[in-house]
C-alpha cells in the first residue's frame, strides 16, 4: 500500500509540506508531508526514535524547519512575527505528556493560567470558565487541590482542562495514555472523542499505544526513522502490506545487520 498523499485543497487546519529537520548533522525528519482536516483526529505514531515527538515540536512552532513549510490555519508559521504567532497560539491547546502543571499552584490556578496570560477577563469570569472546563473533564470540585494530590489520570485530565480553557480550534496531545492503567486510559480515550464531538475541535495525538490509536483516530500517520511510511484510516493501517508498519503493529523487531568496521569508524570519527 502506498502512503496517502496530503490533500491541502480541503479544509485543513494543519498543512505540512516537505519538512526536513536536523539535529547537528543528523537528519531527524526527512521530507515529511501531511495534513489535518478540520474536526479530524489525526494520530501520529511510530517506535522510539521515529521522530513523532520531534514532529510535534515543529507543529507547535517550538523550532523552525531547516526546509519545508508548516502551515496552521493557512498561515506559514515561519513567516509570522511575534504578535501574529501569539494570536495563532490562542487558537491552540496543548496537553503535555506529564501534565506540566505548576506544582506551586492549585488545579484551578493552573487551568486559569492561559486566561491570565492571554485575556483581560475579570477574576470571577476566569473562575467560572475554569470550573466549566474542569467539569468537562470530570474534575468538578477538585479545583482547590494541588497537583501532588492528584492521581496520574487526574493530572492528565487537569492538563486537558487547561488546554481547553481558551476554547481552542486545534488541540495537541503528547502521549495521553502513557503511564496509565488500561481502564483509566480507556476513559481518557472516550473523553477525547467526546470533546472532539462536543467542541468540534481538531485533534493531533502523538502516541505509541496501538489500542488507543485504533480507538480514537480518524486517520493515522506512521513514522519510521524520520520518514512517513503511510497515512491512512485505521483499517488501512491495520491491513497495510508495508513490512515496517506490520512489524510495528505486531511489535516485531527488524533484524538489522551491523557492519563492525563501519561502526568502529563512526565511533572514532573516521566517517560522518
Amino acid at each position: 500500500m502506498m502512503s496517502a498523499q496530503p490533500n491541502h485543497s480541503r479544509d485543513s487546519v494543519i498543512e505540512v509540506s516537505n519538512l526536513v529537520t536536523y539535529y547537528g548533522r543528523h537528519k531527524v525528519l526527512d521530507d515529511v508531508s501531511l495534513d489535518v482536516a478540520s474536526g479530524e483526529i489525526m494520530v501520529i505514531m511510530g517506535g522510539s526514535g521515529s521522530g513523532k515527538s520531534t514532529l510535534l515540536r515543529y507543529l507547535l512552532g517550538l523550532h523552525r524547519a531547516d526546509s519545508g513549510v508548516v502551515r496552521l490555519f493557512g498561515r506559514d508559521i515561519n513567516t509570522l512575527n511575534s504578535r501574529e504567532w501569539m494570536g495563532l497560539r490562542r487558537r491552540m491547546g496543548v496537553a503535555f505528556q506529564g501534565g506540566a502543571l505548576f506544582n506551586s499552584m492549585t488545579v484551578g490556578e493552573n487551568v486559569r493560567m492561559p486566561l491570565r496570560e492571554h485575556t483581560r477577563l475579570d477574576e470571577n469570569t476566569m473562575r467560572i470558565m475554569s470550573r466549566m472546563k474542569l467539569e468537562v473533564v470530570n474534575l468538578a470540585g477538585f479545583e482547590h487541590l494541588m497537583p501532588s494530590q492528584l492521581s496520574g489520570g487526574m493530572l492528565k485530565r487537569a492538563a486537558l482542562a487547561r488546554a481547553l480553557v481558551m476554547d481552542p480550534a486545534l488541540l495537541f496531545f503528547d502521549e495521553p495514555s502513557a503511564g496509565l492503567d488500561p481502564v483509566v486510559a480507556a476513559d481518557l480515550d472516550n473523553l477525547i472523542l467526546r470533546i472532539r464531538d462536543a467542541m468540534r475541535v481538531s485533534i493531533v495525538v502523538v502516541t505509541h499505544e496501538l489500542e488507543s490509536a485504533f480507538k480514537i483516530a480518524d486517520r493515522i500517520t506512521v513514522l519510521d526513522q524520520g520518514r512517513i511510511l503511510m497515512t491512512g484510516t485505521v483499517d488501512e493501517v491495520r491491513n497495510s502490506d508495508i513490512a515496517r508498519v506490520r512489524n510495528l503493529l505486531s511489535r516485531t523487531c527488524d533484524e538489522q545487520l551491523v557492519d563492525t568496521d563501519d561502526y568502529l569508524q563512526r565511533l572514532t570519527g573516521g566517517t560522518d
